[in-house]
């Protein structure tokens, strides 16, 4: 995909506030007629810019209100280690998240569950389970400040 222009942001912005936005609504945001308006998005489509399309669900509506951090530190860092953790870890529903590190910890996880009972249940019989754990560290989230799916164009 060529440099973004102007119209491409106004588009991805529009898109980012709400991916259901039909083509003439999204044309007549960004001050485009409806077919170069199609063929701009198909164009970031093609070119990777957007990835994708998805419904954002509520964990509080389905029972899953709190958010947990985990920091995990593996025994051993082999890359058959490493996959293996990974693909296990990509497995869980709750998993939200999750990321290779740099530094301290190894994987950085957050996790939807339901209280500290939840989060208990969570550890016990799905995360220490997984291969190669040797220490992990958890923070329950107070309050979201912020969330964001993708960065502002």
């Amino acid at each position: 995909m060529d440099k973004l222009d102007e119209t491409d942001r106004r588009i991805l912005r529009a898109l980012r506030r709400d991916g259901r936005l039909s083509n003439t609504k999204l044309a007549e945001a960004v001050g485009l007629s409806t077919t170069p308006c199609w063929n701009r998005v198909r164009a970031l489509e093609d070119g990777g810019v957007i990835e994708g399309y998805t419904a954002l669900l509520s964990q509080h509506a389905l029972g899953l209100p709190d958010t947990v951090i985990i920091e995990v530190t593996l025994d051993r860092h082999d890359d058959d280690m490493l996959e293996k953790f990974g693909l296990a870890l990509a497995e869980l529903p709750e998993v939200m998240e999750a990321y290779l590190l740099t530094g301290e910890y190894d994987y950085l996880i957050k996790v939807a569950v339901a209280g500290t009972a939840g989060y208990e249940e969570f550890l016990r019989r799905k995360l220490y389970k997984l291969p190669g754990i040797r220490h992990s560290r958890s923070t329950f989230v107070l309050r979201c400040l912020k969330r964001a799916h993708s960065v502002e164009p």
